[in-house]
C-alpha cells in the first residue's frame, strides 16, 4: 500500500507590472487542477481592473477567484478538500497575510503567491520582503523595458500621483529597465559619487 503525504510550501512569483505573474499563477493553479487537486484562488477585492472577481492577466488569461477584503477571510473562506491556495496581487493584503500564508503551509497546504516586489518608487513593496525570504520557492519574472528593450525589473509611474496604491495599466504604468526608471525625488541621490553615498555608513559605525 502506498501513503500519499501532503507537505505543506510557500511559492513567490515576483516581477514588475507586464512581467507575466498572473500568468505564471494561472498556469501553476492549471497544472494543479489537471492533477485533480481542489485549489481555491483568492485575491484582494480592490482589484477590479478586468473583472470584479476573475483573476485576470495582462494578456486576458482567466480564471475564477473570490475576492476577499482582508488577508484573515482567507481562512474563513478555506474549505476541507482545498489542497492548493493560490493568491493574486499579493503586495495589496495586510500584514496579516504572512501569518495567513505561513499558517496554512504549515497545516500542509500548497500556497502559491503572485505579486509586485517592487511599487512605483521601487521601494519593497507592502509583505513582499517578509513572503520572499520564507517562501520554499521564489520566481523572479522580467518584463521587457519600454525604452530599450532590456529585461525590465521596475514598474514606471506615468503620472505625478504619490499615493502608493494606484490600479492601471499600460495608461498609467511602463516597465523600465533599472537604467530607464526614472527615480524622481531619489535620482539626486542615486546620481551622488558613491564616495559620498558610502561615507554617511562609515560614520554611523563609528
Amino acid at each position: 500500500m502506498t501513503h500519499q503525504y501532503f507537505h505543506g510550501s510557500i511559492e513567490v512569483v515576483c516581477g514588475p507590472m507586464f512581467s507575466g505573474k498572473t500568468e505564471e499563477l494561472i498556469r501553476r493553479v492549471k497544472r494543479a487542477q489537471i492533477a485533480k487537486q481542489r485549489v481555491q484562488i483568492f485575491k484582494p477585492a480592490i482589484d477590479v481592473r478586468y473583472d470584479v472577481e476573475d483573476v485576470v492577466s495582462h494578456s486576458s488569461q482567466a480564471i475564477k477567484s473570490e475576492p476577499v477584503e482582508s488577508a484573515v477571510d482567507i481562512l474563513i473562506r478555506l474549505k476541507d478538500s482545498t489542497r492548493v491556495v493560490a493568491i493574486d496581487e499579493v503586495q495589496f493584503f495586510d500584514e496579516n497575510i504572512i501569518t495567513v500564508v505561513t499558517k496554512l503551509a504549515a497545516r500542509g497546504y500548497r500556497v502559491i503567491c503572485a505579486g509586485l516586489d517592487l511599487d512605483f518608487r521601487a521601494q519593497p513593496f507592502g509583505p513582499m520582503p517578509t513572503l520572499l525570504a520564507l517562501a520554499d520557492e521564489v520566481m523572479k519574472i522580467h518584463a521587457i523595458c519600454t525604452v530599450c528593450g532590456a529585461p525590465a525589473t521596475r514598474s514606471q509611474r506615468l503620472s505625478s500621483v504619490k499615493e502608493r496604491v494606484l490600479l492601471g495599466e499600460t495608461d498609467a504604468y511602463e516597465a523600465r529597465c533599472r537604467g530607464h526608471y526614472q527615480h524622481d525625488e531619489n535620482e539626486e541621490q542615486a546620481l551622488l559619487p558613491l564616495d559620498e553615498e558610502i561615507k554617511p555608513l562609515s560614520q554611523l559605525s563609528n
